[in-house]
């Protein structure tokens, strides 16, 4: 009898709006992308093993293989990480073609990143208040929550050049990030 292909649907976790996200950094990403990609893993690897060769505790890099994972750039299963075809390109990438992968991935797999763009395009000026987005967020979590989870859309939009956000006026624009 021959293996079933899991569903792409099954093998990553859906997520909403009211997802709360934890704040990993792009360079942790890349880091992780980049380890797993070289030898010995090739692609592959074992958390806890990988996690010793970086130096790192296995809870540490936990949130970082799970972002990868809902960003599709990796999979995790059973202790494993395994890059996806994406995360093979962005290994091999320089950095302006990163930055076109993590925004792609991050617009179509992170709907509050998707949702924040979506509010800037629509608006005549391509400008928005922080606080549109805070109180959208605190209708489905605490406000702790809703800030954890803008800090890292802000950090990851920043990377990809998805959007800006102006610390002092506490605004979303379609600016370059400064």
């Amino acid at each position: 009898m021959a293996a079933r292909a899991t569903p792409l649907t099954e093998r990553f976790p859906k997520i909403g709006i009211d997802t709360v996200l934890t704040r990993v950094s792009a360079n942790l990403l890349s880091g992780l992308i980049e380890a797993v990609a070289g030898p010995p893993y090739d692609g592959k690897a074992d958390l806890p093993i990988i996690a010793g060769s970086l130096h790192m505790e296995v809870d540490d890099l936990f949130p970082v293989a799970e972002t990868l994972q809902m960003l599709r750039l990796a999979e995790i299963e059973k202790g494993d990480i395994r890059l996806t075809d994406v995360g093979r390109e962005f290994a091999g990438a320089a950095l302006d073609d990163r930055k076109r992968l993590f925004q792609h991935q991050l617009l179509n797999y992170v709907p509050l990143a998707a949702h924040i763009r979506r509010v800037l395009q629509d608006r005549a000026n391509h400008i928005a208040p922080r606080s549109w987005f805070l109180d959208e967020l605190e209708d489905y979590m605490t406000t702790d929550a809703a800030e954890q989870t803008l800090r890292a859309v802000v950090a990851w939009a920043r990377f990809a050049e998805a959007f800006a956000y102006d610390d002092e006026s506490q605004t979303f624009s379609l600016e370059n990030p400064r």
